[in-house]
């Protein structure tokens, strides 16, 4: 108990310092997607402490009887620290101490392998799982800490149903029973005490929404089916409405949604079907469109337009729970709806202002204590440089190689998505590392982050060049991807087909350190340098000098110069041809580039 307490001690002080800061969820059916699989995708938007490793939990059996532990999540690297999952990244180190279980459940005799950053990502099964923490109206205290009640957080929901489950309607009712039968606890920060899900597998898609019920010892749930049509968007928010619970094919619940409800006053079966945002909501956190923007920017990307005001979000439902896009979106769409920043709409965060700079970068820092004096807010962007890590998932029905992360490690605005398997034997060492206080140019996560923040050198010009490089490997990615799923299907080799996801590995984080070393080259010390045309002088866009006051400086300097041919009468004989007029060393260089004096 004393090793629990300690454990958790620490979580929370560290926690103190820091706050995670919400994270953006697409969901795709197979008939919305060009290749018809279902995909999911997550940003995690943490605030530079978050663990960005990927790794690969094993399968493993256990003897009947066996006793599954339950872990505090801190969200804090490190995310875990044991032997339990099999993981050599989450070994104890000589300064580490093993997490203390909080709890235990029954255990099953076989768990499937998946692949995890802070929640489960996809399984062998091809589950795939994405998150977002939303506000609820009722939060909850973990077991082991004071007045603790709850024995789940969302990050070990998804665990058990990556170890557990073979469908995504499977997954759903496996975390909503365990969050019932032994509570569940959210964030409890500013960002909410409620979780939702986008839960995926080759042929479904469902949205999932969990909360603590009022004794906090148990949850109230609910889950939405989204049509193979479907594109939906979970933004720090629940967006499930009206549910029925006589609908079985598309909607899962706990009996509590409607019994709270009715004991709250909140709803009564005179009023019909229950809407779930609007009882069990408390909005949007932060500020107002911290989460409609985003719903709105990402409907907006797949061809569908809806207002982009609004009186309330949670009584105001201007955006569907899913809508059918205009045209089918690939996963190159994906990642471009996770790095948007509103380019070209009112909104657009690298349009020429002040607050971008005069690169228009489109990052806004969080707040420090100017910020907080003087109070306001920033348009929240899709696509942040606080993020640790985005990924999309692809589960298709006939996959041979069978599900594909696509994994892309710090901001989406510097990394490259790189491909991977639940099948590979591991996952390379560069990505199952990585750590925000220690610099590392062996890890992905610093290359992907070291790429960024050159680019803020002189973001407007260094962009084109990061989106070259991503377009690049990415497309070449994809192309290896499907190549490789064809060919396996008839050498069934998995070692030919491991072997080229590590050179594209290997490929993908030497090009971009290498783009770090370009960039730094390229527009070093407000120049921009080409190795035939060095230090192009380009200065500042004329919109932003006029809004600095540029015009306002320093006067050219009052001596009438005389310099460089004045004639004995004392005037300045000033020639028509500027060239006449070098001299010295300048005479020289103009000699020497043009071959004529």
């Amino acid at each position: 108990k004393s090793d629990l307490a300690r454990s958790l001690l620490l979580f929370w002080i560290v926690g103190s310092l820091t706050g995670v800061g919400g994270c953006t969820v697409l969901i795709v059916g197979k008939n919305a997607t060009t290749d018809g699989s279902v995909c999911v995708t997550h940003s995690n938007d943490g605030e530079f402490t978050t663990d960005p490793r990927l790794v690969k939990v094993p399968a493993q059996t256990f003897e009947e009887g066996s006793m599954r532990p339950v872990f505090f999540s801190p969200e804090e690297y490190p995310r875990y620290v044991g032997y339990e999952r099999g993981v050599a990244e989450y070994y104890p180190k000589e300064e580490d101490a093993s997490f203390v279980p909080i709890g235990y459940i029954p255990q099953v005799s076989r768990t499937f392998a998946y692949l995890e950053q802070t929640y489960g990502a996809i399984n062998e099964k091809q589950v795939g799982i994405g998150e977002s923490t939303c506000s609820g109206v009722f939060g909850a205290v973990p077991l082991g800490a004071p007045k603790g009640t709850a024995f789940f957080s969302v990050d070990e929901l998804t665990h058990v149903a990556m170890e557990r489950a073979s469908t995504a309607k499977e997954a759903v009712q496996l975390m909503g029973d365990l969050a019932e039968m032994y509570g569940f606890y959210g964030a409890g920060e500013f960002e909410g005490t409620s979780e939702s899900l986008g839960v995926t597998d080759p042929n479904d898609a469902w949205i999932f929404h969990v909360l603590p019920d009022p004794t906090g010892k148990s949850a109230i749930w609910a889950a939405q089916r989204v049509p193979e049509t479907g594109f939906a968007v979970l933004a720090n928010m629940f967006v499930i409405r009206e549910v029925d619970p006589n609908d079985k094919d598309n909607f899962l619940m706990s009996e509590s949604v409607h019994k709270v409800a009715q004991e709250y006053g909140w709803w009564s079966p005179s009023d019909g079907l229950l809407d779930f945002t609007k009882v069990y909501s408390d909005g949007e956190y932060s500020h107002k469109y911290y989460s409609g923007r985003r719903m709105w920017g990402a409907y907006q990307m797949v061809g569908l337009d809806f207002p982009a005001e609004y009186t309330d979000l949670q009584s105001d439902p201007v955006y569907p729970v899913y809508a059918t896009p205009a045209k089918k979106v690939s996963p190159q769409d994906m990642f471009r709806i996770h790095r948007s920043t509103y380019k070209g709409t009112p909104y657009d965060l690298a349009a020429p202002s002040l607050a971008g700079g005069p690169f228009g970068t489109p990052d806004r820092w969080k707040a420090g204590p100017a910020e907080v004096k003087v109070g306001g807010n920033w348009e929240r962007a899709i696509g942040l440089y606080r993020t640790s890590d985005t990924y999309v998932t692809q589960s298709k029905v006939g996959a041979s190689t069978g599900g594909v992360l696509w994994f892309g490690p710090a901001s989406a605005l510097g990394t490259v998505f790189t491909p991977f398997l639940v099948g590979l034997s591991d996952i390379p060492a560069s990505f199952r590392s990585g750590h925000h206080s220690v610099f590392s140019r062996e890890s992905a996560f610093w290359a992907a982050c070291y790429a960024h923040n050159i680019a803020n050198l002189k973001w407007s010009y260094a962009i084109k060049d990061v989106q070259a490089r991503q377009d690049q490997l990415e497309s070449a990615s994809v192309e290896m991807v499907n190549r490789l799923e064809d060919e396996f299907s008839f050498h069934m080799d998995m070692s030919v087909v491991e072997k080229s996801y590590v050179d594209n590995v290997d490929k993908i984080v030497s090009s971009l350190w290498s783009l770090s070393d370009e960039l730094m080259f390229k527009y070093a010390s407000g120049f921009v340098n080409e190795v035939d045309n060095m230090s192009q002088m380009v200065g500042y866009p004329e919109w932003w000098l006029e809004k600095v006051g540029f015009k306002d400086g320093p006067p050219p300097p009052p001596t009438k110069p005389k310099c460089c041919h004045p004639s004995p009468n004392g005037e300045h004989d000033r020639h028509s041809d500027q060239q006449d007029m070098l001299t010295g060393k300048a005479a020289m260089r103009q000699f020497l580039r043009a071959g004529t004096y």
